[in-house]
């Protein structure tokens, strides 16, 4: 146990002095705009959804490509895959997940993951009236704008330390803009988790490295268009600050073949002030907790929250101001290797005269031995 305390401290201390250090850095950039690849911080798999993005320290499929790449070496199959689709904001943004892992020896893992995030046609009419005044619908043009992710995976057991276990992500993102502006960007994230007894520990540190995005913008789509006091936009290079997420959960045995696992997760961003419980200039603290009750390892269900944020009274739907956290919950199954996995997340998303905005995920996994 001297162990177990010993690293957690150690994570927990690593990852706050590289927050407040990249985060008074960033204070000098102008090229680190807050929610930089912020598509990359909506979430994959249901089951990690339904109990409100809670992860780092408990992930054990494929999808820890995404949220700790060292838990690729707690899979239970030797081949592990997931499929998700999410519709955002009554079906208006796509959101699309692939994964895909395996063990390379009993040391180590290798996975892959593909993310999609896009609003597909979008209308153009900017050559809808011709020069004779007239509607000239034929001359609608459209365009998609998509935010693409590859990360590719690898995890290893530090040998000598039970339990320890360390993973890295290599990560190309493609931002396209229809004819207007693409990028390319690259980065790194890498991670740790430590398992002792029903005790489990994680750290992901996300763009450790800062991932910079080069934009390329195509000026001559702007000109006659652009309002009089807006500038055409330029090339441009956009970098994307650490984040560092820290994990802990624990699985308790109940009555009747159920089990419970409670976890947490504290996420620190390091690019300004943000609406957090914790907030500062130099480093921005969201807590979020999930929790998973099962029967038998086949039926499973979740419930979770997070995105705390502090609103106005005349920002809330119902009036009154305060602190208001996303509430999600999940239900799953799980098969013969099969596993099926949905969430419904309440967006905080208000609208006058309306209600909230709720999504639904849907996931499929299969390992096979």
């Amino acid at each position: 146990m001297a162990h177990f305390s010993r690293l957690v401290f150690l994570l927990a201390s690593t990852g706050l002095s590289l927050g407040l250090t990249t985060g008074a850095a960033a204070q000098t950039k102008d090229l680190t705009p807050k929610y930089s690849n912020e598509f990359l911080n909506i979430g994959v798999g249901g089951r990690a959804l339904g109990m409100g993005g809670v992860q780092v320290g408990i992930v054990g499929d494929a999808t820890a490509g995404y949220w700790n790449p060292a838990g690729l070496l707690n899979q239970k199959h030797k081949y592990d895959a997931v499929l998700m689709h999410s519709e955002l904001f009554s079906g208006i943004v796509k959101n699309d997940y692939a994964a895909f892992s395996m063990p390379l020896d009993e040391q180590s893992a290798i996975g892959a993951s593909l993310i999609r995030t896009g609003v597909d046609n979008i209308a153009d009419t900017r050559n809808l009236i011709n020069e004779y005044g007239y509607i000239q619908y034929d001359k609608i043009q459209y365009f998609s704008v998509a935010d693409y992710a590859v990360l590719l995976s690898y995890a290893r057991r530090i040998a000598g330390i039970e339990g320890l276990k360390v993973g890295a992500n290599g990560k190309v993102i493609y931002r396209n803009y229809g004819r207007f502006a693409n990028a390319w960007g690259f980065g790194i994230d890498a991670g740790a988790q430590y398992d002792k007894g029903n005790w489990r520990v994680g750290l992901m540190a996300r763009d450790i490295t800062t991932t910079f995005n080069s934009w390329s913008i195509n000026a001559d789509e702007f000109k006659g268009v652009a309002a009089l006091n807006d500038s055409v936009p330029s090339n441009s290079t956009e970098i994307t600050l650490p984040r560092f997420v820290l994990g802990v959960g624990r699985t308790f045995k109940l009555p009747g073949q159920l089990t419970a696992l409670v976890a947490a997760d504290l996420e620190m961003t390091t690019d300004g002030q943000r609406n957090t419980l914790v907030s500062s200039s130099a480093v921005s603290i969201d807590p979020k907790a999930g929790l998973e009750l099962g029967f038998k390892d086949l039926l499973f269900l979740r419930g979770g929250i997070s995105n705390f944020q502090k609103m106005e009274a005349d920002q809330a739907f119902d009036g009154k101001g305060g602190w208001r956290g996303q509430p999600t919950l999940g239900v799953g199954v799980a098969l013969s290797g099969l596993r099926l996995d949905m969430a419904l997340s309440r967006l905080a998303v208000e609208k006058q005269g309306g209600s909230n905005t709720n999504s639904i995920i849907v996931s499929l996994g299969y390992g096979l031995k």
